[in-house]
């Protein structure tokens, strides 16, 4: 396998940086010797003049320099140089060197309090988790450097230099970034060109494509691409229509089952968010090894940290629209079949209610303009099969995945748009991270209608203690009383007995949503589900 530093130096070559500049360290010993001879070490014989030099070299080529330093001493000597770097607009790569890995703790000799010694003038800084990461973090500061027109430091402990490099984990930063803005240009050339080329193209969607621009035209685009639609896993928002014909369904959060996906597929086009959101850790590949994938968002972190072939920092509407009109059209079939809602039966007479129950009895009676909030998850994937956005700002959920978010998320999206009916469905554990957002509602007119399902316990962590094999610590807590906290908090509430019960309610209720002001809180019992795969 190849080390830390051979792929470090890959990255050098490929980023165009052929010239380090540096004052030599003992703690960089071993990045810097038996340099090879395509790579020309600059000798300067204080930090400060390596940075002057590496500034100046970088304003004359207009590309980032690279710059070694070493570890406090180093970065300590050069930071009057970075912030003059910084304000001269000079992107630089910068890497420090740090103590070995392996005694960091014990704060041994030359060990480096690094992070924050330059102060803010460096546009990014990074000390990688793994020496895995080491060259993806250079190939990253390069891009930052362009991106911010600055210094951008990465630290890198001395002994994580001869590493070696597992191939299947990849870089986590993409070869290549073009920066469109609103006015693509020629990345709509590349862009064609790839998706034109491509076999068997796929499309994935995420939270930064969820507006009326990128829907119409992320559909223009892959209506004449022939291709599949898949929403990022663990998405916060929608970022494609969801009952559309060429919607495939929402990506798992594993990399086997990702792989399996995205296996048959050439080129990968991935609008409004990074490549590709993951949960659980699975070693190998995180894609099929002949999967080109291709970025497109405004957010440049979401670029940066992108498994990628081609990043393109622009405005996704703009840049969608254009490469629609660029492609060429393909026959109409292509695509494979859309994921249809399943049909659930109603549980049988004195059976406990299940979360799709609920779900399929809100999808029968929700109106298409709804905003559904979530935050129930153990139960999300079936409440996507179930209940699809069916416009932009159709579905919102917490990016963090922390609790707590989509109770007042719901009264505040009521708040903000009152010519939308909202409904949040959320897990008892969660809402009681954020109950106390009933006052506000109550108080301030937030006409939401709040779905709680109730099973008195945290569903999901007792599926993960079962995959660990141990035993949860944690207790149930069946006696707390969801409807009754909502009505001391002003919010009136029902407790849902059961589906017929709860039939007879979103009957006389949804049809209200849309001028309601009066916020109400249904406690529906459901029973726990078993199993749970993202």
């Amino acid at each position: 396998m190849t080390s830390v530093r051979e792929a470090t130096l890959d990255v050098l070559r490929q980023c165009g940086m052929h010239r380090i500049f540096a004052n030599p360290g003992s703690t960089e010993v071993a990045f810097l010797a038996d340099l090879p001879d395509d790579l020309e070490f600059v000798l300067a014989l204080h930090e400060g003049s390596v940075v002057g030099m590496a500034t100046g070299h970088a304003i004359a080529t207009g590309r980032p320099a690279f710059v070694n330093l070493h570890t406090t001493a180093g970065l300590g000597n050069a930071v009057g140089a970075l912030a003059t770097a910084r304000v001269n607009r000079a992107p630089l790569v910068v890497v420090v060197g740090q103590q070995d890995r392996r005694h960091l703790a014990l704060e041994p000799f030359l060990a480096g309090r690094l992070d924050g010694l330059a102060g803010p003038y460096p546009v990014w800084v990074n000390q990688p988790v793994l020496a895995q990461d080491v060259p993806a973090a250079v190939r990253r500061a390069w891009h930052e450097a362009v991106q911010h027109r600055g210094p951008a430091i990465v630290v890198v402990p001395m002994d994580d230099w001869s590493a070696r490099i597992d191939p299947a984990l990849g870089l986590a930063a993409p070869r290549t970034v073009r920066r469109a803005g609103w006015a693509p240009g020629p990345a709509v050339d590349e862009m064609a060109s790839l998706l034109d080329d491509a076999a068997n193209p796929v499309v994935v969607v995420g939270a930064g494509a969820d507006e009326d621009r990128t829907w119409d035209a992320l559909v223009s685009l892959v209506e004449r691409l022939g291709a599949p639609v898949w929403q990022e896993a663990f998405g916060a928002r929608a970022g494609f229509p969801q009952d559309h014909p060429h919607f495939a369904g929402h990506l798992p959060a594993g990399r086997s089952r990702l792989r399996s996906v995205l296996a048959g597929h050439d080129v990968a086009l991935v609008v409004g968010t990074g490549a590709f959101r993951q949960y659980p850790y699975e070693p190998g590949p995180l894609t099929p090894d002949a999967l080109t994938v291709a970025v497109v968002s405004t957010d440049p972190d979401e670029l940066h940290h992108s498994r990628a072939d081609l990043a393109v920092l622009a405005d996704p509407a703009t840049l969608c629209a254009a490469v629609a009109d660029r492609i060429t059209p393909r026959p109409a079939g292509e695509a494979a079949a859309a994921v249809r809602p399943e049909r659930v039966d109603p549980p049988a007479p004195g059976e406990r209610m299940r979360a799709r129950h609920v779900f399929a009895a809100l999808a029968e009676r929700l109106p298409r303009n709804v905003v559904l909030v979530e935050e129930t998850p153990s139960t999300r994937p079936e409440l996507h099969r179930l209940l699809p956005a069916r416009q932009p700002r159709g579905f919102v959920s917490a990016a963090m995945g922390g609790l707590g978010f989509g109770l007042p998320a719901a009264a505040g999206l009521r708040l903000g748009d009152p010519t939308r009916p909202v409904v949040a469905v959320l897990g008892d554990g969660s809402s009681l991270y954020g109950i106390q957002g009933l006052w506000s509602a109550a108080r301030y007119g937030c006409g939401a209608l709040f779905v709680v399902l109730s099973n008195g316990r945290y569903a999901v962590m007792d599926r993960l203690a079962d995959r660990v094999g141990g035993k949860a610590p944690w207790p149930a807590f069946e006696d707390v009383s969801v409807h009754g906290l909502a009505s001391a908090l002003g919010c009136p509430a029902r407790r849902v007995t059961d589906h017929p019960d709860l039939v007879a309610i979103l009957d006389e209720v949804v049809p209200t949503l849309a001028g309601r002001t009066e916020p109400l809180l249904l406690d529906v019992p459901v029973r726990t589900e078993q199993g749970f795969e993202p």
